[in-house]
């Protein structure tokens, strides 16, 4: 059984920053793509960035590019995302998510096992 738990999530003023963190466990994480979701009320979920299992492929949403990073550590079992020039638009319930194939997808349905989320609030 796959457990992912977010945490680092909070209220922040627009330009302000916040690094999210997601420990996982119940399997050898290093050998699974690792992704960040996040969903805003009364929208669909929408994904945010994916990290390869080596951390050396990293892609990410149009609407984050050059604002947030995603990276992993390993031996630590976790994946973060650190996010930047935070805008009232990011506010959102952030989820991070594995998948039991080991392909790059950013379509959430393709990913197996979530975490319960955590929420971002950016305020202007």
């Amino acid at each position: 059984q796959v457990q992912l738990v977010e945490s680092g999530g909070g209220l922040v003023q627009a330009g302000g920053s916040l690094r999210l963190s997601c420990a996982a466990s119940g399997r050898t994480f290093s050998n699974y793509v690792m992704a960040w979701f996040r969903q805003a009320p009364g929208k669909e979920r929408e994904f945010v960035a994916f990290i390869s299992q080596s951390g050396l492929l990293r892609y990410y949403a149009d609407s984050v590019k050059g604002r947030f990073t995603i990276s992993r550590d390993n031996a630590r079992n976790t994946v973060y995302l650190q996010m930047n020039s935070l805008k009232p638009e990011d506010t959102a319930v952030y989820y991070c998510a594995t998948k039991g194939k080991n392909s790059y997808t950013i379509i959430s349905s393709d990913y197996d096992y979530w975490g319960q989320g955590t929420q971002v609030t950016v305020s202007s």
